[in-house]
């Protein structure tokens, strides 16, 4: 089967599921559904895949971009009333990225039996394509390196929604109805979110700035909303396009992995992510206490998971997506930074 024909039919499959998801009142289902539909796929029936097949990249972008934008637009002057917060939520980034770091390797090490340099870098709460580039640079086993990083990003995304559902006692996500996105977007607006979607692009790309494909776009949608110049209104039959790509592209992370293999490294990662996020758990209690600010935001905020993905369950909580992944951003900094200095060390030691 070509390849634009097998992409064609990966994502009709995984908007029937997402429909399927809607129907069930699971959270996230345009995202989740799609995930799960293309994971069994991938894993249980590769057979079918074109030889070598990878989801395409450029269509990812597309959509991360809308994302993007989407969030920026929520990036107002009242946003930056809560600045004085964010000394003590900053700092509690700060804090979790260390901790989470030293609990991941741990579990990596004694639980796993992975060798020093993988462990160290499978177990970053952030920075994904760096940690798998540097590791692989320090010599650490890239099959596992790299199914660790995405199975705690895809680990991170199924189990906070329906961990939240289950607390809040109802399904976050589109099937709870809950959205920044507006049913009633006019077609003639699609030319220009997709003009400035391609701007954000450019702008990511030649400013290198973190998860640009994303930052981009939220930076120029962030700077026409603050100036009055221009405000994105998204619909939402984009936005539930967006999860169904984005589910569909990480499912598709799971194709060439053994089975054997794949459920060691998901047991592996569901003990890891379930410590980090009860260290999140924790500071997120401590930062409620302190700041006001709801629990299920805060945890939001410092879960170890894609700064797309968390920012779409901002959304599906009518949390200010903008004030998530501001700290999100930081985490992959911090990480990135810290990584950058420790493999420094490491080659000066070696």
């Amino acid at each position: 089967m070509p390849i634009h024909a097998t992409t064609l039919l990966l994502l009709i499959l995984s908007a029937l599921s997402g429909f399927a998801g809607q129907a069930i009142g699971l959270p996230l289902p345009f995202m989740l559904g799609p995930l799960a539909i293309s994971a069994i796929i991938a894993t249980a029936l590769p057979e079918r895949l074109p030889t070598g097949y990878r989801f395409p990249q450029k269509l990812r972008l597309m959509f991360i971009a809308i994302i993007g934008l989407m969030i920026g637009a929520q990036v107002t002057p009242a946003l930056f009333t809560e600045a004085h917060h964010y000394a003590l939520t900053f700092g509690a980034v700060t804090l979790f990225v260390g901790l989470a770091h030293a609990m991941g390797y741990t579990i990596f090490r004694r639980l796993g039996g992975y060798d020093p340099t993988t462990a160290f870098y499978a177990s970053t709460p952030g920075g994904l394509y760096e940690s798998i580039e540097l590791g692989e640079a320090a010599g650490a086993d890239v099959t596992r390196l790299m199914m660790q990083q995405f199975l705690r990003i895809i680990v991170v995304v199924t189990a906070l929604p329906l961990g939240l559902s289950l607390w809040l006692g109802a399904p976050v996500g589109s099937s709870a109805g809950m959205t920044m996105a507006r049913p009633d977007v006019p077609w003639s607006d699609l030319p220009l979110i997709a003009l400035a979607g391609l701007g954000g692009l450019a702008l990511g790309h030649v400013l290198r700035l973190p998860a640009g494909q994303m930052t981009g776009p939220m930076a120029l949608a962030a700077a026409l909303s603050l100036t009055g110049w221009l405000s994105f209104d998204i619909p939402q039959w984009l936005v539930n396009m967006a999860q169904i790509v984005l589910g569909t592209a990480l499912g598709m992370r799971f194709t060439g992995l053994s089975r054997g293999l794949l459920l060691r490294g998901a047991a592996l990662a569901m003990t890891a992510v379930g410590a980090m996020l009860g260290l999140g758990v924790g500071l997120a209690v401590t930062l409620h206490e302190m700041t006001g600010e709801a629990v299920d935001v805060l945890l939001i905020t410092l879960a170890p998971g894609g700064v797309t993905e968390m920012a779409l369950v901002a959304l599906s909580l009518n949390a200010n997506p903008a004030f998530v992944t501001i700290h999100h951003i930081y985490r992959i900094v911090l990480t990135v930074l810290t990584l950058g200095v420790i493999t420094r060390w490491r080659q000066r030691k070696g």
